[in-house]
């Protein structure tokens, strides 16, 4: 069974892009199709919304960089329940913070603001019972335009007869995303794989969603061998992609090695200022 090489370019927005160099199967290339360059097309969501999956970690990074990276407004909501209030059931708890979300939806709505664009990570653990969640709590990533306070204060129960407001769910806080030269990889990479406990997570539908574009021309199996033994620097890396550099020299870029394939090259890159 021959094999060749294939990059693969994820177009994450403006200030992020990932790149994957690696072997592909003549028998693989049946399905997937084999050409020098093909035309971008969108990367597929993975069915997994357990983020113990790499690849569903992989894609909550993508997402939340192509939408929210260069957005000066778009905030970051952690949500909290109160003893009396915890959930049963991470059903339970997904119930009630789809509640919020549109009471949220319904205010920016009524403010004239653009409908809500959102990346849903809800982490929790399980009991000594391993069936009952304990500690269960939200982080929202959000776009902005409501008042912080406003947004705080919506994380409550439907208001019952005689109440002006429902009564708190628990603790809220809003703040607004700290980007930086990575654009808001850190913080996705946080939620994604901050240790203890499981995490699951969804996203609006109004989400722009990553494209790629496959290259099938650019690297022999013979040079991804030598790049891999060698490990060259940054400066290789800001030679083969003029504009872009490694986000970090340690995780910037990763090398894996498949018995069939051969070597694979994993980067994640970032815009030059």
């Amino acid at each position: 069974m021959r094999s060749f090489m294939r990059e693969k370019k994820i177009y994450c927005g403006d200030l992020y892009r990932e790149v994957d160099i690696f072997g592909y199967t003549t028998t693989q290339a049946v399905y997937t199709g084999r050409g020098k360059r093909s035309k971008k097309v969108k990367e597929s969501e993975p069915k997994q919304k357990n983020l113990n999956d790499k690849n569903a970690r992989r894609y909550l990074i993508q997402l939340g960089n192509l939408n929210f990276g260069d957005d000066p407004d778009a905030l970051h909501t952690t949500a909290t329940y109160s003893a009396k209030n915890l959930p049963p059931t991470i059903e339970a708890a997904e119930r009630e913070v789809s509640n919020y979300l549109r009471r949220v939806q319904y205010r920016r709505e009524k403010e004239g603001l653009p409908p809500l664009k959102y990346i849903l990570v809800t982490a929790y653990s399980v009991g000594k019972d391993g069936e009952k969640p304990t500690r269960i709590h939200h982080h929202i990533i959000m776009n902005g335009g409501l008042d912080r306070d406003v947004i705080e204060n919506l994380w409550r129960k439907r208001r019952r007869k005689g109440q002006k407001q429902g009564d708190k769910i628990g603790f809220c806080n809003a703040d607004r995303l700290q980007a930086d030269e990575n654009g808001i990889a850190a913080l996705c990479n946080y939620l994604a794989k901050q240790p203890g406990g499981k995490k699951r997570w969804s996203s609006s539908q109004n989400l722009q969603r990553p494209t790629s574009r496959a290259n099938d021309g650019r690297y022999t199996r013979r040079q991804v061998e030598k790049i891999a033994k060698e490990r060259p620097g940054r400066e290789f890396w800001e030679k083969k992609y003029p504009g872009w550099t490694l986000t970090d020299d340690d995780y910037g870029v990763t090398y894996e090695h498949n018995p069939v394939t051969g070597w694979a090259i994993y980067l994640k890159l970032r815009k030059k200022e």
